[in-house]
């Protein structure tokens, strides 16, 4: 089993050194157990040239039952675990900081409840590089939104309006509800989530043209400006729970909805714990923010 491992962990990182290091092996053994295959298999199964490794036409047509192989093996390891109580794991996820921040702590908490062995390793980024992620095996899941995302699987979660946020004392406060039109009219501080941004689409479908000031990626940044008077923005209201800043929050008209789904690569590449996790969620969806 261990050279369908090597070759599809040679695959995943792209070069047989990294192979090695991730399998706790060295780079030759790595070499000797894909010979091996190929010799087994009668095929070639790699291209190695200067500028990297690629799987043959002949390799390429096999890797999709290796890669189920292999799966179906870690399966059966993650099941062997469950068995023990799932005594030890870790669960890699793809997030962002509203979920990291109002969401995991509550799920993470209840869920070592019940296993208290199993780690976390929370990944924060944008809906670009968590889809990445997920794909290449760097989490074993993420939150992302389904429209922004291509290549995986989703399975939707909780929506969340955006809000407006304002400066203390701005003439836009005066309103319970703020317009796109007159929010595209103040200098405007974007969050910066890589191609799908839900206040852009949202001023482009009431034909608005915003004046972008300031493009961040984070929203307590975000928020810290704003509260300065360097302008205007739209953030999650989940984000906006329990913040420390003097702002102005008012929802939108028309309303903006960030959707957000739970994307991984297929149910075979999820591990049991990942698997028990997203349950958790999905039971709990009601008592979360």
């Amino acid at each position: 089993m261990n050279r369908y491992l090597a070759l599809h962990k040679i695959i995943e990182l792209g070069n047989f050194t990294k192979a090695a290091s991730a399998m706790n092996c060295t780079q030759s053994a790595i070499s000797q157990m894909i010979s091996s295959l190929e010799d087994e298999l009668k095929i070639k199964l790699l291209n190695r040239s200067k500028s990297g490794i690629s799987l043959t036409k002949e390799g390429e047509r096999l890797y999709p039952h290796i890669q189920r192989l292999v799966y179906e093996y870690r399966t059966v390891k993650e099941h062997a675990q469950e068995i023990r109580g799932l005594e030890t794991g870790t669960i890699r996820i793809g997030t962002m900081g509203s979920i990291s921040t109002h969401w995991l702590p509550i799920l993470i908490s209840e869920f070592k409840k019940k296993y208290p062995a199993i780690e976390f390793v929370l990944l924060e980024g944008d809906y670009v590089s968590i889809t990445e992620w997920i794909k290449t095996g760097a989490v074993d899941f993420g939150f992302v939104n389904p429209d922004a995302v291509s290549g995986i699987k989703t399975s939707p979660v909780k929506d969340g309006r955006m809000m407006a946020v304002l400066p203390p004392g701005h003439p836009l406060a005066e309103n319970e509800i703020v317009s796109l039109k007159d929010l595209g009219k103040e200098h405007f501080i974007l969050l910066e989530e890589g191609n799908h941004s839900e206040p852009l689409i949202a001023f482009k479908e009431q034909g608005i043209h915003p004046k972008i000031s300031y493009v961040i990626h984070d929203d307590y940044t975000i928020m810290n400006m704003v509260e300065q008077g360097l302008g205007v923005s739209m953030l999650a209201e989940l984000m906006l729970k329990r913040i420390a800043y003097n702002l102005e929050l008012r929802p939108t008209e028309p309303p903006v909805i960030r959707k957000m789904a739970i994307g991984y690569k297929d149910r075979l590449s999820l591990t049991i714990a990942a698997r028990r996790f997203i349950e958790l969620l999905k039971e709990n969806m009601d008592k979360l923010p």
